[in-house]
């Protein structure tokens, strides 16, 4: 404990409120077993650590909020109005983070008819005239107003843990304003968050340069009838009261009735005795065993990184390594961004049993020793990401052999929520802590750089290695107490590779095609900006939503269907409502699908082919929660195949050697197929295995027909909307809009399909039922989704999570059936001597290319092991085509 007079304000509301943020797509993480959620105490508790840590305070307050009612309220009704109410979830938390800082020995209070700023600018006062050095924590920059050469404000920009520090001279860097004017800049511009309006019409900007000029709202005033005759000065004279109201509602109070003394706020370091029963009434597993392995009692500050000793490696001691196969070995190779086809190399770490090694050198890795080690089939590697790694070695001639232990596959398969690209975060979420993030390192975005100094760079990646270590374990138990082996080490891993080599392999682009749609995009582009500008009348900005909405609203006078805070919508949904009543309606719809396929996928297109005239995506592994692969940089899952315009898109991917072809098979119906294996009904499950068209067969049964000739093309477009919305939990409402109904004959579809297809209404009812048990769905190769929400009082949360127990299973399913297609798939290709290639996947389809005399060959060979994927009750069906282009296999 520092016996300098330090005091620590901190701004309780603002803090829990940014640590439940921070942390709130992994709600269902942070649950302890009274079924708390405890994500915003998790983080405010991180907070503490880090503040104190940095700050080592003799003095701390925690202020709070008293209630709604204030002083401020009270002068103007409207106050933080605008507010939505604070979700259930945090402010459940409220009272246990008052007891977490009772367990640190930190006094909180609260006053009523007063906030937690004026209490902090009240003790701040009083402990700057006692010489104190105060530093206040918050997440609103108004506090910023209170900064002093005695006080600094530590605003929290991102979470919890990463902190901007505002001096007198930060506030003049980032305003041109003195602390004191901050609350002149709010007067005259007002402030949305806390719900009050301010002068009309002026700005940071404008109230920055009056402030300038004039100091402060009374010296505006003062000289207001000298300005020259404006817009602007006739609103500063029309809401002079405003402003000056405004004013006095963003100033911090400094004399603030809080009964409290200096001494009252002396921070006598945390028990761990008091942390210990906290923490497990919390579950915080991880909090508890760093208590434990703690001599002192007092615990004042969070955990410090352990202390390693590393090994710069260069290649003397290349050839002095010692490992054999028994040995455990962790590598992690750093690269300067996440596309690692194109990123550079900036290093790697080498761990080998208890010894840690590091290098900036990667063309060490060349070296015999390092390669043979990377190489052998009979040496297990332990890394974060193995398929990164394993395409960025392949980049430099080194073939990584034998993944074991890849943590960001297993952590993302015991929670879809857990992929953070970032080890420090990602080992976090795992209660481990003896790690930085590479953000704390390397500074975040276009930003980063690594560290100058080796000691500290090689410690980084030394604190990696054991990151990766010291987690396998841990993560490897939990897998197998989830029945999640088998996903892992039959599916998962081997997969990575299989996409690994489709990522190297690429997919050619003829630049020449794209070149000439890009011309003809443009041209009709061209003529459909001069019919809306004739059909307007007159020429405007079309991508403008402000301009368009006036001349479709005021000057077209067209119905309006819905308004935003800036005006008009213009959102799609809006315009396909406004059809038939302008011509001018249908040519903005063309216009804005033109313009996206040119500035997306034509455009975007010509932008990433490589040097060997091909396109390497990046498949994206631990994205989605059901499990489906995603595709970036680019993304060749979204090429639109509804337009016709964005269907010939595919033109331009064509066959690496002219005298080869582009093969494509599609899963037919999966989803469905996987629906009536999962709900074992028996209409259903007839249905695929007569080969009936299943949507045809849905139309007989709601519609009420005999012969399959009844069925019009219209009620089997009908049918189709309800096989695939029921069970995506669509609503009556949602699906008389997707057919065109009305809400009653929707609502009777709905009964008749459930009625018709009992099996189908068993399985949606039991697996909400088994997801409120468990917490969890799961599909057919025990990959689980968490559902925190489903047992929400809030009936939107609690919907949507309904619906989502009843669609995973079967989108997650059928993603893991076409991965373990894919496996087979590589590994037939292989064992039949082919020469053709997997390239892309792309939903439930897979495109290869091949030699023309091996297309006979695939036309077997695909649908047979696609086929033979996995066993269902039903037939799984596989449609194939082939051409010169992706474009002719439809």
């Amino acid at each position: 404990m520092a016996e300098d007079k330090k005091m620590l304000l901190v701004d309780g509301n603002s803090v829990a409120f940014r640590a439940f943020f921070a942390l709130h797509n992994q709600l269902e993480r942070f649950v302890n077993h009274d079924g708390l959620h405890t994500n915003a105490i998790y983080g405010f508790k991180l907070m503490l650590d880090k503040i104190l840590g940095d700050v080592s305070p003799s003095n701390v307050l925690v202020a709070f909020d008293a209630g709604k009612v204030t002083f401020r309220t009270k002068a103007y009704a409207d106050y933080k109005g605008g507010r939505s109410k604070t979700p259930t979830e945090l402010s459940e938390q409220f009272p246990h983070i008052k007891e977490l800082l009772d367990a640190y020995g930190i006094k909180h209070y609260e006053l009523p008819e007063y906030e937690a700023d004026d209490i902090i600018g009240t003790m701040a006062a009083k402990a700057e005239k006692a010489g104190y050095q105060v530093t206040i924590v918050t997440g609103d920059r108004d506090l910023t107003q209170l900064t002093t050469d005695k006080t600094t404000v530590a605003v929290t920009i991102k979470g919890v843990t990463e902190i901007e520090e505002y001096t007198p001279a930060h506030v003049v860097e980032k305003y041109g304003l003195q602390p004191a004017q901050i609350v002149d800049m709010k007067g005259l511009t007002g402030d949305s968050s806390d719900n009050y309006p301010g002068v009309t019409k002026v700005g940071e900007k404008t109230a920055i340069k009056l402030l300038k000029q004039y100091d402060t709202i009374e010296g505006i005033y003062e000289n207001i009838e000298a300005m020259k005759k404006s817009k602007l000065k006739e609103n500063l004279t029309n809401d002079r009261e405003l402003a000056f109201q405004c004013k006095d509602l963003a100033t911090i109070r400094k004399d603030a009735p809080v009964a409290l003394t200096l001494t009252e706020t002396t921070w006598p370091g945390a028990k761990k005795e008091d942390l210990l029963k906290f923490f497990e009434e919390m579950d915080f597993k991880s909090f508890i065993a760093q208590l434990q392995t703690s001599s002192a009692d007092d615990v004042s500050a969070g955990p410090t990184l352990s202390k390693l000793e590393v090994e710069a490696l260069d290649e003397a001691k290349v050839e002095k390594l010692v490992y054999d196969k028994a040995s455990d070995i962790s590598f992690y190779l750093e690269l300067s961004d996440d596309n690692y086809h194109t990123a550079d190399f900036w290093g790697f770490g080498l761990k080998i049993d208890d010894r840690y090694y590091a290098t900036r050198d990667v063309e060490l890795l060349k070296l015999p020793k390092l390669k043979q080690l990377l190489e052998d089939p009979a040496i297990q590697v332990d890394v974060f990401d193995g398929k990164q790694t394993y395409v960025a070695l392949k980049r430099i001639g080194i073939e990584l052999k034998n993944i074991n232990f890849d943590l960001l596959l297993v952590s993302y398969l015991l929670n879809t929520s857990d992929n953070s690209n970032d080890l420090g975060n990602l080992a976090k979420r795992h209660d481990y802590f003896d790690v930085l993030t590479d953000e704390e390192v390397y500074g975040k975005g276009s930003k980063r750089k690594v560290p100058v100094d080796d000691a500290i760079y090689f410690e980084h990646l030394a604190h990696k290695l054991k990151a990766i270590s010291e987690l396998e374990d841990k993560l490897m138990k939990e897998l197998a107490e989830n029945e999640q082996e088998d996903l892992y080490f039959e599916i998962e891993r081997p997969l990575s590779l299989v996409l690994a080599q489709m990522e190297i392999t690429g997919i050619k682009v003829d630049r020449e095609r794209l070149d000439i749609m890009q011309s003809e995009f443009k041209e009709r582009l061209s003529e459909l900006e001069q019919q809306i500008y004739n059909e307007a009348g007159e020429k405007f900005n079309i991508n403008s939503p402000k301009q368009l909405g006036v001349i479709l609203f005021e000057k077209l006078k067209l119905p309006v269907v819905k308004k935003t805070k800036t005006g008009y919508s213009t959102a799609v949904d809006v315009l396909e409502k406004l059809r038939g009543m302008s011509p001018i309606i249908d040519n903005i719809l063309a216009y804005r699908q033109l313009a996206k396929l040119q500035s997306t996928y034509v455009e975007g297109l010509l932008k990433v082919i490589a040097a060997d005239g091909k396109v390497h995506t990046r498949y994206t592994q631990t994205l989605t929660a059901t499990g489906r692969l995603s595709s970036v940089d680019p993304n060749l899952q979204n090429i639109p195949v509804r337009l016709e315009e964005g269907r010939k898109i595919r033109q331009a991917f064509v066959p690496s050697h002219p005298d080869w072809e582009i093969f494509a098979s599609d899963y037919s119906q999966i989803e469905l197929r996987v629906l009536a294996h999962i709900s074992k009904d028996p209409h259903m499950q007839q249905a695929f295995k007569d080969d009936f068209d299943i949507h045809a067969n849905t139309a007989m049964r709601i519609f009420g027909l005999d012969d399959p000739s009844q069925v019009t093309a219209n009620m089997r477009r009908q049918a189709k909307a309800v096989n695939f919305g029921i069970v995506y939990g669509i609503s009556d409402f949602g699906l008389a809009q997707s057919i065109g109904s009305t809400r009653k004959q929707a609502k009777e579809f709905m009964e008749t399909y459930l009625a018709s297809f009992p099996g189908v209404h068993e399985y949606m009812q039991d697996i909400i039922e088994s997801a409120r048990q468990k917490g969890y769905v799961e599909t057919l190769f025990h990959r689980r989704r968490y559902l925190p929400d489903i047992k929400s009082k809030n009936y939107n949360l609690r919907s949507f999570a309904e619906r989502t127990a009843m669609n995973t299973p079967i989108q997650g399913s059928a993603a893991d059936i076409i991965k373990v297609a894919m496996i087979n798939m590589q590994q037939a290709l292989k064992d039949a001597g082919l020469e053709a290639k997997m390239l892309l996947q792309v939903h439930d389809e897979l495109i290869f290319e091949a030699p023309k005399a091996e297309i006979s060959k695939l036309k077997e060979l695909v649908p047979k092991i696609m086929d033979s994927a996995v066993e269902l009750s039903v037939p799984l069906k596989v449609e194939s085509a082939s051409g010169k282009t992706w474009f002719e296999t439809k």
